[in-house]
Parts: C-alpha cells; sequence; structure tokens
C-alpha cells in the first residue's frame, strides 16, 4: 500500500475551506484515499466531513495511503497540497 507523510502548512489547519480543496483534489483523482494521523483509525480523505472531523492543525503531519500501486502520483499531489497554505490559494 503506498503512503506518503505530509505536514499541514496551512496556518490555520484544515477548516472548511482547505479542507475542500484537499477532498475535491482526493476525489477527482481517481483512487481511494485515507488519510490520518499514524497510529489513528484513517478516513475517507475525499469526505469533507470526515476530514474535517480530524480536526487536523498547522503542522500536524498525516499519512496518506491508498490501495492502488499506480495511485503514487495522486498521494505526492494530496501532500504537495498540504504542504502549501491553502488559505492564500487562489487569492490575489
Amino acid at each position: 500500500m503506498p503512503h506518503r507523510r505530509a505536514r499541514v502548512a496551512t496556518a490555520t489547519g484544515l477548516h472548511a475551506r482547505p479542507a475542500s480543496l484537499l477532498t475535491r483534489a482526493a476525489a477527482d483523482g481517481g483512487h481511494a484515499v485515507l488519510i490520518g494521523r499514524d497510529g489513528e483509525p484513517a478516513v475517507d480523505a475525499a469526505s469533507i466531513l470526515s476530514v474535517m472531523g480530524l480536526k487536523l492543525q498547522h503542522g500536524e503531519e498525516v499519512v496518506l495511503s491508498a490501495d492502488a500501486a499506480d495511485a503514487e502520483p495522486l498521494l505526492e499531489e494530496l501532500a504537495a497540497l498540504l504542504a502549501t497554505d491553502l488559505d492564500l490559494v487562489g487569492q490575489s
């Protein structure tokens, strides 16, 4: 099972707007992806309610995983999103 570790870079954590950007990318990726803290149950990365339920804060490390070996590019994309302050995405 491929996986990636990433840190939440959004200064305010994964509240509604940043979580929606992440979950939309996960849903559009074509693979089932899980997200969670190491050692805790992971949730569906495409579910905004599940992701927001994790209450992820700035600087927290998460694990992204998928069952498909060809999901590596998607995991890289999601890890890169998490490593970006998503509150700043799309602002001029």
